[in-house]
């Protein structure tokens, strides 16, 4: 079956979606996206997940060529038509074909581009949320938050990218990526936490984007009882910690047994991680818009 994907207000076979080499989504960057889980036939935290897409697309004063409800009801669409019980989900919205320069203003009012596809996916293999990841440090800087918020979810990923990049040169699934100033800020595609006596703590919010994922943790820890904080973390505080793990949409919760080359822990998956983990998986099954 091939896959079908919404492109404009009307499903296309996925060969041929197309958009116009004029889109400033293509040419600039210019637009904003959400990545979105369904498990058995739940989309996972649905409405938040529209929600920041909105406020991304306000940051840089894009207008929803849709409404919430329409852009929700276009998701289960998506899913239903493509006949995918769990999925990977891919809302973009553009700014829209314009001319060649950057004046977001000759894109004209209303005609932005907005596609989504839906597949499924597996980020990592089972192995590393068995065994745990082992990952790097980034050369590559995160953006400096007083030129690009870090909790707008734009397209233009050309900094994550190179960072991506520099992990990739030292054969690593994932990097960290620091601030200017040497704070951890995240990854190059998921929030990083650390646990230490029994704590867990977070980079500022601030810093890096606020996922869906990582606050569906920090809830799910309010409720474990266990002790939770954001703070300015350094690598050497990951290094020394009992315990780390990602968190993303597409990640999900993966343990980190070593990061550059110093052992986390006990060198495997600890026992908070795979608290958490068992939480998040049975909140899966109960928290979302059921199709």
């Amino acid at each position: 079956m091939s896959r079908k994907v919404y492109l404009n207000g009307r499903f296309v076979d996925k060969d041929k979606a197309k958009i116009s080499i004029f889109d400033h989504g293509l040419l600039y960057g210019d637009g904003v996206f959400e990545g979105i889980r369904a498990y058995d036939r739940l989309v996972f935290k649905l409405g938040e997940h529209i929600d920041r897409l909105k406020r991304s697309g306000d940051a840089i004063m894009l207008k929803m060529p849709m409404s919430k409800r329409a852009l929700k009801k276009a998701v289960i669409d998506t899913l239903k038509l493509n006949r995918l019980d769990n999925a990977y989900v891919r809302l973009v919205v553009t700014r829209g074909p314009g001319d060649l320069g950057l004046d977001p203003r000759k894109c004209k009012s209303g005609s932005g581009t907005i596609f989504i596809i839906a597949d499924r996916i597996a980020l990592y293999p089972k192995k590393f949320y068995e065994n745990g990841l082992k990952i790097v440090t980034a050369k590559t800087r995160k953006n400096y938050i007083g030129a690009i918020n870090p909790n707008i979810k734009s397209l233009n990923y050309l900094n994550n990218i190179l960072a991506k990049i520099d992990g990739i040169k030292k054969n690593s699934p994932e990097a960290i990526m620091l601030t200017y100033d040497g704070y951890v800020s995240e990854c190059t595609g998921d929030n990083i936490f650390i646990v230490k006596r029994g704590r867990l703590f977070t980079p500022p919010r601030t810093i890096s984007l606020k996922g869906i994922t990582q606050g569906a943790v920090i809830a799910i820890a309010s409720r474990e009882k266990i002790p939770f904080k954001e703070k300015n973390i350094r690598l050497g505080d990951i290094y020394k910690a009992d315990e780390c793990f990602l968190t993303g949409t597409a990640a999900k919760i993966i343990p980190v047994t070593k990061v550059d080359n110093h052992t986390i822990g006990a060198g495997k998956p600890g026992a908070i991680t795979r608290r958490l983990l068992l939480a998040y998986q049975e909140l899966t099954r109960r928290d979302g818009v059921r199709y």
